[in-house]
């Protein structure tokens, strides 16, 4: 097959000695060490608090990020039960588990768990049946959970059904086993070779994998579960801390976008190799962030615990501490206090004013209505 006959990545001779360039790729690939050495540093430090709690929600965010990028929303409350019983925690209030929830649970767990145990077709299809459990709400789909795809071409396509766009074809069926053969091969021996960087590894895993693309559905999230291994296998102590998958999620565009563009051309895949590191040092500097602003909210409490605050007071910092609420993000009003705390907007003011006093809240600029306050700066006061 000459060049102009060439469409896909797979169909190329040298294909798959990928290859990339070095000058480019080396920058970026300390960066993210020093950021990961960063990670572990502060896991360190605040050991008491980095629990099993934060372990299980960001396995849990992992999870249902994955899910969310193939556009499927989960029981978030099953799943993080499931999860909680393979971690060893125990729930105040569990919910109740499902086949899918504990199925989801078992593949990050075998993940991230079972570093030792060879990759084998057997495994995959082990984590492809627990994807797809045979419950009533997967009676739905058409094709045998476990089970390498049929004989259809398979296609990634949007557009009309008249007129599809074609984004990507995997490799034809005839040659699945043998392109799954050399992946397997070549995954098991990458994990022995130590001048072989981990982090270059899990971003080939990644990309070989879903360009073989072996099931007839679930694809992405066996690729996505595969990263999480070969990441573990690199560090399982950090791969517990950041969720690279909710980066990918927030990225999600330019995630199918750049799959897309190196599907397409040479075995050169330099730019999918700078996006995944980029996508893992953001992971990376999000999870520090959380720890940081554990470790703040620690201290305050440290600071503040006989300032003899009221229990709308306490729920506003914690909330002001939360990173899940961005709606704090530019401080907080009177009004946005009596509408969280159920109080009136005169003991909202008067709450805000006697937080203000105690050095709590400090106030931002501006004034009148629009008066906003935020968790004191002060560094004397940590």
């Amino acid at each position: 097959m000459n060049d102009n006959q060439i469409k896909w990545i797979w169909q190329r001779q040298d294909w798959p000695k990928f290859h990339w360039q070095e000058q480019l790729i080396a920058p970026l690939l300390r960066e993210v060490r020093v950021k990961q050495g960063v990670l572990i540093g502060k896991t360190g430090s605040v050991a008491e608090n980095i629990s099993l709690e934060s372990a299980l929600d960001t396995l849990l965010q992992n999870i249902i990020a994955s899910s969310a990028i193939e556009g499927e929303q989960l029981n978030e409350h099953s799943v993080r039960s499931s999860l909680a019983k393979r971690i060893g925690l125990h729930l105040k209030q569990p919910y109740p588990t499902t086949e899918r929830s504990e199925g989801l649970a078992q593949i990050m767990w075998d993940a991230i768990n079972n570093l030792n145990t060879s990759l084998s077709l057997k495994r995959l299809q082990q984590w492809h049946k627990w994807l797809f459990p045979e419950d009533e709400t997967t009676k739905l789909y058409r094709f045998s959970a476990g089970q390498l795809r049929g004989e259809e071409p398979m296609q990634v396509v949007s557009g009309r059904i008249d007129r599809p766009t074609v984004h990507f074809e995997a490799p034809p069926r005839e040659r699945l086993e043998q392109e799954l053969k050399a992946f397997l091969k070549w995954f098991n021996q990458s994990l022995k070779e130590p001048t072989f960087d981990p982090l270059l590894r899990a971003a080939i895993s990644h990309f070989w994998f879903i360009t073989v693309h072996p099931f007839e559905d679930g694809n992405g999230r066996i690729t996505r579960a595969l990263t999480d291994l070969a990441l573990a296998q690199e560090d399982q102590q950090s791969i517990r801390l950041y969720a690279m998958s909710a980066t990918i999620l927030a990225n999600r565009n330019d995630y199918y976008k750049i799959l897309e563009e190196s599907q397409r051309h040479t075995t050169d895949i330099t730019p999918w190799l700078l996006w995944f590191l980029k996508t893992l040092e953001s992971s990376i500097l999000t999870a520090i962030n959380k720890i940081d602003r554990t470790l703040a909210k620690s201290r305050f409490w440290q600071v503040f615990q006989e300032s003899e605050l009221s229990k709308e007071q306490i729920k506003i910092i914690n909330l002001m501490f939360d990173e899940k609420d961005k709606s704090f993000a530019q401080g907080i009003s009177a009004a946005q206090y009596k509408k969280i705390t159920k109080v009136s907007k005169a003991t909202a003011t008067r709450h805000l004013s006697d937080l203000l006093d105690k050095g709590c809240l400090e106030k931002l600029p501006g004034g009148g209505r629009s008066t906003r306050y935020q968790i004191t700066s002060k560094k004397d006061l940590f």
